[in-house]
């Protein structure tokens, strides 16, 4: 049976602004996180990042972000295409550890929790190059 097509629904570049300033604090949370030893924090707090920051993207290239299953996200990422695809490989790095992070008893590892920080970094910067500030033109 063929997958349906991932839902979507419209956003505008301010909700692209939105996303990425949501995605920074998640960010700034993850990293203050895992400085202080807190692994399933600084995963929870990088996978939130991850994806405000996948919807930052979506909605500066594309007008549009996945709606519905996080696990849809990377697809829509890939439809975009160029840097999306880019994003949409880290973001597949962090979705995996999302169930792990907000709902298994196990701990996160160091290792794990240090992964999922830098995958939400890479994101936060592609998406910091993409999404136009207020007052300023998209930069290539």
């Amino acid at each position: 049976m063929a997958r349906a097509r991932a839902k979507t629904r419209s956003a505008t570049l301010a909700d692209a602004r939105a996303y990425l300033a949501k995605s920074k604090e998640f960010l700034r949370a993850a990293q203050d996180s895992l400085e202080l030893g807190n692994y399933t924090a600084a995963t929870g707090n990088a996978i939130h990042s991850g994806i405000a920051a996948s919807d930052a993207i979506s909605a500066a290239l594309s007008g549009s972000i996945s709606q519905g299953e996080h696990a849809d996200a990377p697809e829509h990422l890939d439809t975009i295409g160029g840097d999306a695809k880019i994003a949409a490989r880290q973001l597949r790095q962090l979705l995996p550890l999302k169930t792990q992070a907000e709902y298994d008893p196990q701990p996160l590892t160091a290792a794990a929790a240090r992964r999922a920080v830098t995958a939400a970094e890479r994101l936060v910067i592609i998406a910091d190059r993409l999404v136009p500030t207020a007052g300023r033109g998209h930069h290539a």
